[in-house]
């Protein structure tokens, strides 16, 4: 049995309990979810606490759980050391209903510890027949032969009865289109622009409200508030749904006694009325931008969502019959995050420019007076000396009053500068907000050294990468395009993984690819049509397995590497995490691109398919826009080739850790077939070099490993020359090949290559961005050249080194999860670092490195959390003493300079004096 509460004398308690990634989940729909939890030592001073059971109570009723009793589920006692990704075997879940657990462990001497704090979860709806609701919109449909969106947001709304207060009511809401949800004029959570965004071709993903605080005895009214946003994307329009914002959402509504009282659905019976916001502008790149938004003062109804508005002028919501499956939102909601402003400045134009102090995507809130019925005008920019920029600017129509206050609702702007034209005076400070907008996963990482240029990267990559966050995937930019693309994603992961918990995040963006599978890229005529998925032209359904270069959006150009990371995702998530679902979900949408690439191969080499735009290689390297991208070059042939070979072996081990011995055995042949041909149609035996001797060419071959295995040391060697003596010290790729140099580096250790290219101080480089005034990293290594973003998910892959790299801090490729895992401290010959200090909130508890190089001597501070164990790398000259005072860390090994220890649970101070 377990001790009881205030009492342990177990060495380890579970803290920080998780279902499906994420504390206390809303609404999940998945049938057994996974539980997690890590260790709490009970003396931090001790050395060695590892778990060796556990047993997990899950109940309908905390009162039940309390009472160390699961209705649901009793595990019993499970010997295992396992404490993530642990699945539900109870009894079936049923919809709607909360869920409640805890966990006790047993330690390394076989002592319970006390049980966990209560955690729970709710479920949503398992089955669409569950759904008895109707999609409702309004009755004008967004024309895209007009142009410019002349709707208003709607506003619907439904009144009923309640003979008392209910014990609990959870409000289900699904939109094509952002949505807010209101209860007796009530907001009810705080989440913003959601749901997120989704393949509206084939899918919805509803949220769960908890509404029953917001009820009432008597009258009620629950108030749907809709914008516009996705529900006009060209590529989502679909034959059985209109080009408007609908909704659909359902609500039991239960007494004390666990009866339903009643059922609120929407249907014919709600009531709709155009609301005071609008889109200004499109939705879309390519068909006038994103736009902004337009409030008009003069429509308001400030009690539209209340039970004291008469609403008998109001219209008759129309049913639509879209055939979407319904999801729930297995990801975090968007949440705000505060930018205050840096100064106001007065134009000579009489208009007043707001310098926001940083570059960032999200909301505004402006207080401004003017003259009644005039229109105010924000203009958002990235570059100070342009006003505008992306065409992104919002309005305010003021009324009879003269004044009001401007705030973001169902759009956002993004950019640095704000002008504001039609004012009669200026706004105060104070009268200024802003807010950035992500999703909101939770920080994983700190990271501190000894160069201010470092720290400034590892800031400012972690800020840009948060703001393109939004809406469960990470766009290239928020404000030209919003797209989702695989190539950049490759720039991008290890970076959200090191530094935030991205778990549920990026399950969700893989179900966005394989929902988009099937469908061509969307390149060719740049017009609505053409672009709208499923009709003639670029979009085509094929129904194979082609991938768009985006998802969920479709858009854009790529290539190989951008399809690609339906591969390689996958496979950092179950290294990062431990999870194997991931690859048993996505392992047929990986099988299907492999056999599209198949399909374009001849003797063993990948040939170039598609359009113009559906073969790109490497994006954006320095100089690049003058000399060409887009090309049928052998230097893109080759990195297209390489890549390809490297999704085939990482496709070889998914299927083999999943049992798919079959698949494994074909795609390790096809790899060492092309491998083969590969470097005998571009290796350079004179040079050592691929195709055009080019740093990207060099990284793709050893990305793929494609050289016979006696010259990858040569290779390597000469991709060293072409850092230090042919780029002097500077990076020559861009996004894609960028990516994979990265990886190529931080596996082999090669910490000083990174950091010499990180730290050049003149172009092409990060601190190049530093000095011309750079908040956030830009989309091209070029500042100036027009058109081109200045945030972008381009050049942040240093984020994943700092922690992994320069803190030392790796994974085991041994051990998936960090169960067990690397820290190897950089050689002094690698950096100018003195010091460095981070620490990394770990799958299996939180990781901490801190090290410091004084007169020639080493310390180096770490904590290994409970139930892990760590391999120490301690860079050394031969035969030196490296000291340790616990004594319980042993050393294992000599090689290549370093010094191995193994280090259980527990902190150490190693030494070299």
């Amino acid at each position: 049995m377990c001790l009881s509460a205030g009492y342990s004398q177990s060495s380890i308690v579970p803290v920080d309990l998780t279902c499906e990634y994420r504390t206390d989940p809303v609404g999940l729909d998945v049938p057994r979810p996974r539980l997690g939890w890590v260790l709490k030592a009970a003396d931090d001073t001790r050395h060695g606490q590892r778990q060796s059971a556990y047993r997990i109570f899950v109940s309908h009723s905390r009162a039940s759980v309390d009472k160390n009793t699961g209705d649901m589920w009793d595990s019993d006692w499970i010997a295992s050391d396992e404490m993530q990704q642990i699945e539900y075997k109870g009894k079936p879940l049923q919809s709607d209903r909360t869920y409640f657990w805890k966990v006790a462990v047993k330690d390394e001497k076989g002592v319970a510890s006390l049980f966990s704090k209560t955690a729970q979860w709710s479920t949503g709806l398992f089955t669409q027949e569950e759904w008895t609701a109707r999609w409702i919109g309004a009755s004008e449909v967004y024309d895209p032969a007009q142009g410019d969106n002349k709707m208003y947001d709607p506003w619907f709304r439904k009144s009923f009865n309640l003979k008392k207060k209910p014990a609990r009511s959870t409000l289900f809401v699904a939109s094509v289109g952002y949505h807010e949800v209101y209860v007796n004029g009530r907001k009810i959570d705080h989440p913003v622009l959601e749901p997120a965004v989704t393949d509206h071709t084939k899918r919805a993903r509803y949220l769960a409200y908890d509404i029953a605080p917001a009820l009432q005895p008597g009258k009620n009214v629950i108030g749907l508030w809709l914008g516009m946003s996705w529900s006009i994307y060209a590529p989502y329009v679909t034959s059985d749904k209109p080009r408007t914002p609908i909704v659909v959402a359902q609500a039991d509504i239960y007494n004390t006694n666990g009866e339903r009282m009643m059922r609120i659905a929407t249907d014919e019976s709600w009531k709709t009325h155009p609301s005071p916001n609008k889109l200004n502008g499109n939705w879309g790149f390519g068909v006038g931008g994103y736009g902004g938004e337009i409030w008009d003062a003069n429509k308001e109804i400030k009690n539209w969502n209340t039970i004291s508005l008469d609403d008998r002028d109001w219209k008759k919501a129309i049913v639509y019959h879209p055939r979407l499956t319904l999801s729930a939102q297995q990801v975090e909601t968007n949440r705000l995050y505060e930018v205050p402003p840096a100064g106001v400045e007065k134009r000579s134009d009489g208009s007043y420019k707001v310098d926001m102090g940083v570059n960032f995507a999200g909301w505004v809130q402006i207080a401004v007076k003017g003259n009644p019925g005039d229109t105010v005008r924000f203009l958002f920019s990235e570059r100070e000396q342009e006003e505008m920029t992306f065409g992104l600017q919002s309005a305010y129509v003021l009324d009879q009053s003269g004044k009001g206050v401007f705030r973001n609702r169902f759009n956002y702007g993004s950019g640095r500068w704000i002008t504001i034209r039609g004012v009669s005076s200026a706004p105060a400070l104070n009268d200024i907000e802003g807010w950035m907008i992500r999703t909101a996963f939770d920080d994983a990482a700190t990271f501190e050294c000894s160069d201010p240029l470092q720290n400034w990267i590892y800031s400012t990559v972690k800020w840009t990468f948060e703001n393109l966050s939004l809406g469960g995937y990470v766009v290239d930019c928020p404000q030209r395009e919003r797209f989702g693309y695989g190539g950049d994603a490759h720039a991008t992961s290890e970076t959200g993984m090191f530094n935030y918990k991205m778990g549920a995040f990026y399950t969700k963006w893989l179900e966005d690819w394989r929902d988009v599978q099937g469908t061509e890229p969307m390149t060719g005529n740049m017009n609505d049509t053409a672009w709208a998925r499923k009709q003639a032209g670029s979009g085509r359904y094929f129904g194979n397995g082609v991938l768009p270069q985006s998802a969920p959006t479709y858009h854009g150009g790529g290539g190989p590497a951008w399809g690609g990371i339906v591969v390689t995702l996958p496979w950092l998530m179950y290294r990062h995490y431990g999870d194997t679902r991931v690859l048993e979900e996505n392992f047929a949408m990986i099988g299907k691109w492999l056999d599209f690439l198949d399909s374009h191969t001849e003797n063993n080499l990948l040939q170039r398919y598609g359009g113009s735009w559906d073969f790109l290689g490497d994006w954006l390297w320095p100089n690049a826009t003058a000399e060409g991208m887009n090309n049928d070059k052998p230097e893109t042939l080759c990195l297209n080739n390489c890549y390809r070979v490297y999704n085939l072996r990482t496709a070889a081990k998914i299927a083999r850790v999943i049992g798919c011995t079959a698949e494994a055995e074909k795609w390790e042949r096809q790899a060492e077939a092309s491998a083969k041909a590969i470097h005998a149609a571009f290796y350079d035996s004179e040079d050592h070099s691929y195709a055009d001797r080019s740093m990207a060419n060099l990284a793709a071959a050893l990305y793929g490993n494609v050289m016979p295995p006696e010259l990858r040391r040569t290779v390597i060697d000469r991709l060293e020359k072409e850092i230090l003596v042919n780029r002097n010290g500077h990076i020559h790729v861009g996004i894609t090949a960028g990516a994979m140099l990265f990886k190529v580096l931080r596996d082999e250790g090669r910490d000083d290559l990174i950091y010499a290219m990180t730290s050049k101080t003149d172009y092409p480089g990060w601190s190049f961005m530093r000095d011309n005034e750079a908040t956030t990293i830009w989309e091209m290594w070029e500042k100036d050249l027009p058109g081109h973003s200045l945030l972008h998910s381009s050049y942040l892959y240093p984020g994943a080194w700092y922690i992994d790299g320069v803190a030392g801090i790796r994974r085991d490729d041994a051990v998936p999860g960090f169960r067990k895992f690397i820290v190897r401290v950089p050689r002094p010959e690698d950096t100018a670092l003195s010091w460095a200090k981070a620490s990394f909130d770990s799958p299996s508890g939180t990781i901490r490195s801190h090290w410091t190089r004084e007169n020639g001597g080493l310390r180096l501070s770490l904590t290994v959390p409970p139930n892990t164990a760590a391999t120490v790398w301690i860079p050394t000259e031969e035969g030196a003493a490296v000291g340790e005072a616990s004594g319980f860390a042993k050393e294992i090994a000599r090689k290549n300079g370093y010094v191995l220890f193994e280090a259980p649970a527990g902190k150490y101070e190693f030494k070299i004096e």
